[in-house]
């Protein structure tokens, strides 16, 4: 049974690569040589040994883990979609947080954490779930959610942080403090570090590059937040300090994310190049590759 799948997953890589299958390319597909079942014209794919192919873990598909493979798949990739949405409207706010060209308003996410970040991105975590991938499901759903959510914390209709609305009243009690406001940002930003820690944790058996986009995203949440409890402390420099952290921070994350992107949707079809995403050496491709190698210097002596 699994070596009539590797056949019929051989012959499909041939054909999408434009050429016929040879036995060369079976063989690299199904582990020949010291690639250990992994294609030379693209190293995201990868045969399984077993019964079932599967898929090593990978930022592109938004997969820390392995799981099946996506041949009988009948949707399309949302991954890269996802992360894309998540992206760009990242980079626009890290812009804002950064003071670059003396912008300091962050109104202007507003439409992208609405319509691109939030909608779009809500609309792959759903995809997401559809084609049975919990984690990308979750990550995106939720981030998708915390534009939204974002984008209606900022839109002057609601108020919601605006003067006269409930963090700055029109006729204050005495006790009242002007910046409360920033200690409830804090909170929100809070929430969504603890919740980007525990997504942190599940990828660090895949690869470096998905590693670092959480990371960098959850050190950007820290960074923050801390500066909006600064600002509530008094504490302006450092608040200062700290936002334009976060925004440093929020733009590695977004090009951390467009480089999964492109790690997902380019392949030898359509690239004239393949980027690398870098295996943890403890994560399963990476035992595999040192079993290759071992194998393989074995064979040498």
């Amino acid at each position: 049974m699994a070596t009539t799948v590797d056949n019929q997953l051989s012959e499909k890589a041939s054909h999408s690569s434009g050429s016929h299958p040879t036995n060369n390319n079976a063989g690299y597909l199904r582990g020949g040589g010291a690639n250990n079942g992994y294609d030379v014209r693209n190293p995201m794919a990868h045969i399984h040994a077993g019964d079932d192919a599967r898929l090593p873990a990978f930022g592109g598909e938004f997969q820390p883990g392995l799981y099946r493979s996506v041949e009988a798949r009948k949707f399309a990739n949302p991954a890269p979609l996802g992360l894309s949405a998540f992206a760009l409207t990242t980079f626009v706010l890290s812009c804002v947080n950064l003071r670059v060209r003396g912008v300091t308003a962050p109104n202007i996410a507003v439409p992208l954490a609405l319509g691109y970040g939030g909608l779009v991105q809500l609309l792959a975590g759903m995809w997401e779930m559809a084609v049975g991938n919990t984690f990308g499901a979750t990550a995106l759903s939720s981030y998708g959610g915390f534009w939204i959510a974002y984008g209606i914390m900022l839109t002057p209709n609601w108020n919601i942080v605006g003067e006269g609305g409930p963090y700055h009243p029109k006729n204050p009690a005495p006790s009242f403090d002007p910046r409360m406001a920033n200690s409830a940002l804090g909170f929100f930003l809070t929430g969504w570090f603890i919740f980007t820690t525990i997504l942190l944790l599940l990828t660090l058996r895949s690869t470096v590059m998905f590693f670092l986009l959480f990371f960098t995203l959850d050190l950007a949440f820290l960074m923050l937040a801390c500066g909006d409890y600064a600002t509530n402390n008094g504490a302006l420099n450092a608040a200062e300090t700290l936002t334009k952290a976060g925004g440093g921070f929020g733009m590695l994350a977004a090009f951390l994310a467009w480089y999964n992107a492109f790690a997902g949707i380019a392949d030898s079809s359509n690239s004239f190049f393949l980027i690398p995403v870098f295996h943890f050496p403890w994560s399963e491709k990476g035992r595999e590759a040192r079993i290759a190698r071992t194998a393989t210097r074995d064979l040498q002596e």
